[in-house]
């Protein structure tokens, strides 16, 4: 599984990434501060992508998740506007993943100031509307569901069971997860139905 990097964005080369801890907050509590700056945004959809099969329904790493590449992107949909924020230039998830949540959190806040722009706070992440690739981008089925491209019918119905519960509205999850947690179980097992 690879980072879900926005088309024509430059990666920061291993070489040059920053060494060390950059901040002192956890992977774990990051995620969470990141889920309830999302939730205060509002936005209509929004998604995380890491390097790693080791993810929450919405993207995010688990407390656990150690990918290969430490690259992190966020995106999200507000009316008909898509917006990326990405970092990777520090050799740990953790480190990009607080950078990404400070420039978010940071940026929502100047929105609540009486101070006038002539555009949105976000303008800097709206993504180019002309960029299919960017823009319309989804998910991989195989990567919605955890499971490897070429995975037995098996493996996906059981991958679908076990992350069920945890997209479904009613269970903190959303409309749209479940959805597209549907739409990659029937694309996986080549249109069947329900199993």
């Amino acid at each position: 599984m690879t980072v879900d990097w926005p088309a024509g964005w430059k990666r920061t080369p291993d070489t040059e990434r920053e060494t060390g801890r950059k901040f002192q907050a956890s992977l774990g509590n990051t995620t969470k501060e990141l889920a309830a700056e999302m939730r205060r945004m509002d936005v209509d959809d929004w998604r995380a992508s890491i390097g790693n099969q080791h993810t929450k329904s919405n993207g995010l790493p688990q407390y656990n998740a150690n990918p290969d590449d430490p690259g992190f992107v966020l995106r999200w949909t507000e009316g008909d506007e898509q917006f990326a924020v990405a970092c990777d230039a520090y050799d740990r998830l953790r480190d990009n993943l607080r950078a990404v949540y400070l420039w978010v959190h940071e940026t929502r806040m100047r929105s609540q100031r009486p101070v006038r722009t002539g555009d949105s706070e976000f303008a800097a992440a709206r993504l180019p509307a002309g960029d299919e690739a960017a823009v319309a981008h989804q998910r991989p089925p195989h990567e919605v569901l955890g499971v490897s491209p070429d995975a037995p019918d098996a493996a996906v119905r059981g991958a679908y069971r076990g992350l069920l519960k945890e997209r479904h509205p009613d269970q903190g999850g959303s409309t749209e997860a479940m959805k597209e947690l549907k739409a990659a179980k029937e694309v996986m097992l080549n249109g069947e139905g329900d199993a």
